[in-house]
């Protein structure tokens, strides 16, 4: 039961009558879809529509709770509060919480817990109290999203650079099409309805040394992407699109090569 701590994770409590429908003004997915058993994917844009954070939302009580980067948090927690004006609500960073995620064959734990929002082959995800030790293996969770080609925050996307869709949010159940306007909408949408991306992560078989984040890929001579977070063996890469499954790509002194998720090829 491949079970992982996930220790550069921290917890941001939002609490106040207001909570919900503040959120749901700033972010990119449905805050009303977060109940408890149920978590969902969502990013905080700027006004041009850039990626800056994104986090999981669970419910909980009077409260709740967003999963996100530890680096990420302290930002969040600001550039949420500058919005608050008089909106009923309090933001903070929760002491004594501790995030986990479990895949394969590990049973969903009681607490706060949840489905991973974006593929059930990604596992769940727990928000339990720190010092507390979940039963199961220990597993490599990056190793685990990376061959599923799921991004993990600043490793994979820049902050005011990032388009959401890059990052697969639409087919990972992060972006709400239907819920009305939250900050960056108008870019987000227009990428989507006119066609406008132009490149995006994928998963790479890495065949050599692991490339540093940064590092240009190329096909031929001509530079085709640059290489973000990886393992030995694996990573994501953001690549010009079209992309040729399997086809070889230099990257400093490796071959990479890319591969095209099914949930990325689905059209629903």
């Amino acid at each position: 039961m491949p079970i992982a701590l996930l220790p550069a994770r921290t917890v941001i409590e939002a609490s106040g009558e207001d909570r919900v429908a503040f959120l749901q003004g700033l972010v990119s997915n449905d805050v009303s879809q977060a109940v408890p058993g149920r978590a969902i994917w969502a990013a905080l844009l700027t006004a041009q529509g850039k990626w800056l954070a994104d986090f999981f939302v669970f419910a909980e009580g009077e409260r709740l709770l967003l999963d996100v980067a530890t680096e990420q948090a302290a930002m969040l927690v600001q550039r949420l509060s500058r919005f608050r004006l008089r909106s009923r609500v309090t933001l903070a960073v929760a002491e004594g919480l501790t995030v986990w995620a479990g895949w394969g064959d590990a049973p969903l734990p009681e607490g706060i817990a949840a489905p991973d929002p974006r593929l059930p082959e990604a596992g769940w995800r727990a928000v339990l109290p720190a010092g507390g030790m979940l039963p199961g293996t220990a597993g490599d969770y990056n190793r685990h999203r990376l061959v599923l080609g799921l991004p993990d925050g600043a490793p994979d996307l820049e902050a005011e650079k990032s388009v959401l869709l890059e990052a697969g949010f639409d087919e990972l159940a992060g972006v709400s099409w239907t819920k009305g306007c939250y900050m960056g909408q108008e870019l987000t949408a227009r990428t989507k309805y006119r066609g406008l991306l132009k490149k995006r992560l994928f998963p790479v078989a890495i065949e050599g040394p692991l490339p540093a984040p940064g590092t240009p890929v190329l096909r031929d001579d001509a530079e085709v992407g640059e290489m973000r977070s990886g393992v030995e063996g694996c990573g994501l890469a953001l690549l010009r699109l079209p992309v040729e499954q399997g086809s070889a790509l230099r990257c400093g002194a490796a071959v990479l090569r890319p591969s095209i998720p099914a949930w990325m090829a689905r059209k629903d």
